[in-house]
């Protein structure tokens, strides 16, 4: 009886379907980005044709990618995800790297937007004389309190977010197609024959692939999905398709209201189409938009962070209190534990200059994950895979070559930022190794 309630008291309960896989997935990619990295594409390629392909590579990319996280994922269906996969793959070591870096992104990101939210909020006039760092905590508690009653609830508010936001946009695409169009828009915006240099293109994908981000979210969940050899592998193609669809009609129904040229001068493109076509109420819709995608992430963050603090601490990274669960799924005090350090984040503004920092590390797991599938082909071939990689390994290889590019991309535009996360993941590493060979020490001596 004893082992029984210890078991029920550290187990996550598998009762998330297709639904919400599919609002992971798309909760976790769309966001702000949308509104913003149009223009910032526009401004690097000018032309209509080569604009749309790159949304279509981003795709293909961002999908290239899942391959090796549903192979991974479907194979071992832990809460960790990347940092299971890295433990399984490479030992202990890479995954206590992997583990506490993609902790580390999480509590920052959440910090972040949750700041975004109380912006936002702040642009219609909610609580205009509350500071932003109030507000931004105030709306951590929110979603502490939605996943704190369980992962039933939890999983449908991001059920319902996803699908608001999914249908707001694609009202935005349909809004924009109905308008006539500017004369302004045209094909040709700078003298013919303009080449567009490795560069230009570069810089549009770094953007693109960084709005396509999120997708990889649903396998944190993978131990709470019903059937995951089935729901993750749908989740992830349906829901990449979806949105690559959605991303693609949004760059078109832009390309139809303004010309390249005037998206490139733009900081906040999808703006300043609203704004032809709905006049002043235009920004108020955005900024309503704005509230509603990144509150879906924000809520999926905190149910992520939770999910991988209790895998931290049921492999002892972390207190093995963390471990604890409530009847009704949700790892509670894993979950206190995250929103509370995003919260002192939040609070303080320290989390600005660690932002930057994720990109470079989230990169970094792409590299990690990949490499895991090719080595557990190698280290574990007959672990059971419900869903095998196509053509493997190329895709995997493929996937690691592009990844690094892009890390080396981002490690030569920004040095210092990129490489700070690698330094404090390490930092945190060799603390956590020495407290850990001081904690053996002194159990030995007790014995």
């Amino acid at each position: 009886m004893t082992t029984t309630a210890t078991h029920s008291h550290a187990q996550l309960l598998r009762v998330l379907g297709l639904a919400f896989g599919l609002a992971a997935v798309v909760g976790g990619m769309v966001g702000q980005g949308i509104l913003r990295t149009p223009g910032i594409v526009a401004g690097a390629v000018a032309s209509p044709e080569l604009i749309m392909a790159l949304w279509v590579a981003g795709a293909l990319v961002a999908g290239l990618n899942a391959l090796a996280y549903v192979e991974l994922g479907t194979a071992i269906p832990c809460a960790g995800g990347p940092y299971d996969f890295a433990r399984r793959a490479f030992g202990s070591g890479a995954g206590l790297a992997v583990g506490w870096a993609g902790w580390l992104v999480l509590i920052i990101a959440n910090a972040y937007l949750a700041t975004v939210v109380a912006e936002f909020l702040h642009r219609l006039g909610v609580w205009p004389n509350v500071g932003t760092p109030v507000i931004a905590v105030l709306v951590l508690a929110l979603f502490w309190i939605v996943n704190w009653t369980g992962t039933r609830i939890s999983g449908a508010s991001q059920i319902l977010f996803s699908a608001i936001k999914g249908v707001v946009l694609l009202g935005f695409v349909v809004l924009l197609f109905g308008h006539p169009g500017s004369s302004a828009a045209g094909p040709q915006v700078g003298p013919a024959g303009t080449v567009v240099g490795i560069a230009a293109i570069a810089a549009a994908m770094r953007v693109i692939l960084s709005t396509y981000n999120g997708w990889q979210d649903a396998v944190y969940f993978c131990e709470e999905l019903q059937n995951p050899e089935r729901t993750l592998p749908r989740s992830m193609a349906i829901g990449i398709a979806g949105v690559a669809v959605l991303y693609v009609l949004v760059n078109a129904a832009l390309l139809h209201v303004l010309a390249p040229a005037q998206m490139a001068t733009s900081n906040l493109a999808a703006a300043d189409a609203a704004r032809v076509v709905l006049g002043s109420n235009g920004e108020i819709a955005l900024t309503v938009f704005g509230v509603l995608s990144v509150a879906a992430i924000t809520n999926l963050m905190t149910m992520k962070s939770a999910r991988l603090s209790f895998a931290l601490a049921r492999q002892q990274l972390l207190p093995a209190k963390l471990t604890h669960v409530a009847a009704s799924g949700t790892p509670r005090p894993a979950l206190t534990t995250s929103v509370l350090l995003s919260g002192a984040f939040a609070a303080t503004g320290t989390y600005e200059a660690l932002v930057a920092t994720s990109v470079a590390l989230t990169v970094s797991m792409f590299i990690v994950v990949n490499a895991a599938a090719i080595q557990l082909r190698r280290k574990q071939p007959d672990l059971a895979r419900p869903f095998r990689m196509p053509l493997f390994p190329i895709p995997a290889v493929l996937a690691i070559g592009v990844n690094s590019a892009l890390l080396a991309a981002l490690i030569y535009d920004d040095p210092l930022h990129s490489l700070e996360g690698f330094a404090l993941v390490a930092a945190i590493a060799l603390l956590y190794s020495i407290f850990g060979q001081s904690r053996k020490g002194a159990a030995a001596a007790a014995a």
